[in-house]
């Protein structure tokens, strides 16, 4: 295997088999892209469509750098780029900001659920290392954190194109500083990142409880933040809920602004909708746009994703007319994706998943300490999460309805003072609404 093309080959295979990406989803987005050569550890994609290149960049990244990995048994990367944009000379170290118009505030829907933090990424665009510093966004998966992050570093290239700017997703930090150890090349990757003017992170939350890493980059943050470079930082909650992370950190990463991303309102989503559609081409009537909207409420990833199917649904079935397609395709991506509109039994299995016991166990009558909190905080969140009535959380459960009440109201009380019960529960949630 010594072209491009037999490892682009090999890649999708592995996406298929071991990933369960289904084929139509490979003929639709895959099938024309061509590989056109490997640069150190990066293979270079090229694709005739820009809306195929943001789909593949958005939804397929983490699936693609996973196979190459399984491919090569190293971390790898891939560029992507449009017929126009690619050229011979091009670094793979640009591709990641090279479609700023995709990217930029411009196409940034904004709304009351995300207005602040979207001025706040505006400011750091503006005036990088003087204000808010460091600023971190946080808020549930798919509401456009990464879209900032994104917005951010290309204001700033295009106002200083010679600005050292490093993004990265923090378990890749990770990858690479493991690397960087077994390698024995620490030096260069500390200058890579402590010289950076730009630091953006991605789920910074992903490097608690991780001890080498987070000693890594509290030294990191700590040269970056001296030197008034700036640092912009992504996670799914606010420090203070982060479990397992250090206190130092938590209180670096407090030390600029805190903005929250919430899920977006009905008038956002539909006017998210429209855009998406417009951008690839599409064209939605009022009553397909309302649809979406009124059934993707959490997630503006899974709009785009509705969107992207019904654009699937034209180009393979020709069948975008009325409501039809539209109801297929939500539902869809709630049968592909259970943690958007997850039932009771998902939920119960996702936390027996967290504390490394069986779903049966939280259904039956082991009253142990290991079993009990478990089944506590299983109750807590299908009352939360679902909204179901007591009695037929009764049914679920097998228990009297009084008892999962008292159950429920027992954890909401012990939540006001318990800090350490409060960032357990915020890991467990993200690990049901994470795919």
């Amino acid at each position: 295997m010594n072209n491009a093309a037999d490892v682009l080959k090999r890649v999708l295979q592995i996406m298929k088999e071991e990933y369960g990406l289904l084929e139509v989803t490979i003929q639709t987005w895959f099938e024309d892209i061509r590989a056109v050569e490997l640069r150190d550890d990066c293979l270079v994609l090229v694709t005739p469509a820009d809306f195929k290149k943001t789909t593949i960049e958005k939804y397929y990244t983490q699936k693609i750098n996973d196979a190459l990995f399984a491919l090569f048994s190293v971390p790898m990367k891939f560029a992507i780029y449009t017929e126009d944009e690619y050229e011979g000379s091009l670094s793979p170290e640009t591709q990641t900001f090279s479609n700023y118009d995709e990217y930029s505030f411009e196409k940034f829907i904004v709304g009351s659920s995300n207005k602040f933090a979207h001025a706040a990424a505006k400011a750091v665009a503006e005036m990088p290392g003087t204000t808010y510093n460091p600023l971190l966004i946080h808020g549930g998966s798919g509401l456009g954190k990464t879209h900032l992050l994104y917005a951010i570093a290309g204001t700033i290239r295009k106002k200083n194109p010679k600005a050292k700017i490093t993004y990265i997703k923090s378990e890749d930090f990770t990858i690479e500083l493991i690397a960087a150890i077994q390698s024995g090349t620490l030096p260069q990757f500390r200058e890579k990142y402590r010289n950076s003017d730009i630091l953006l992170v991605d789920d910074i939350q992903f490097i608690a409880g991780k001890e080498s890493t987070q000693e890594e980059f509290f030294h990191t943050f700590n040269a970056l933040h001296e030197s008034h470079k700036q640092i912009v930082l992504t996670s799914d909650r606010p420090p203070k809920e982060m479990a397992k992370l250090e206190e130092r950190l938590k209180t670096r990463f407090e030390w600029g602004l805190l903005a929250d991303i919430e899920p977006p309102d009905f008038e956002t989503r539909m006017a998210i909708v429209s855009l998406k559609a417009d951008l690839i081409g599409l064209k939605l009537t009022t009553e397909q746009k309302e649809l979406i909207s009124n059934n993707v409420t959490a997630n503006v990833r899974q709009l785009e994703g509705a969107v992207h199917k019904l654009l699937a649904y034209r180009d393979l079935l020709q069948d975008t007319d009325g409501l039809q397609a539209a109801e297929r395709a939500i539902r869809d991506i709630f049968a592909e994706n259970p943690w958007i509109n997850p039932t009771p039994e998902f939920i119960i299995k996702a936390v027996a998943k967290y504390f490394e016991i069986d779903a049966s166990d939280i259904l039956g009558k082991d009253r142990s300490s290991k079993v009990s909190e478990p089944r506590k905080i299983a109750m807590y969140m299908v009352r939360h999460m679902t909204h179901e009535s007591f009695p037929k959380m009764g049914k679920v459960f097998g228990k009297d309805h009084t008892t999962i009440k008292y159950a429920v109201d027992s954890l909401e009380e012990q939540l006001k003072t318990d800090q350490a019960l409060k960032e357990k529960i915020a890991d467990v949630k993200n690990s049901v609404l994470t795919p």
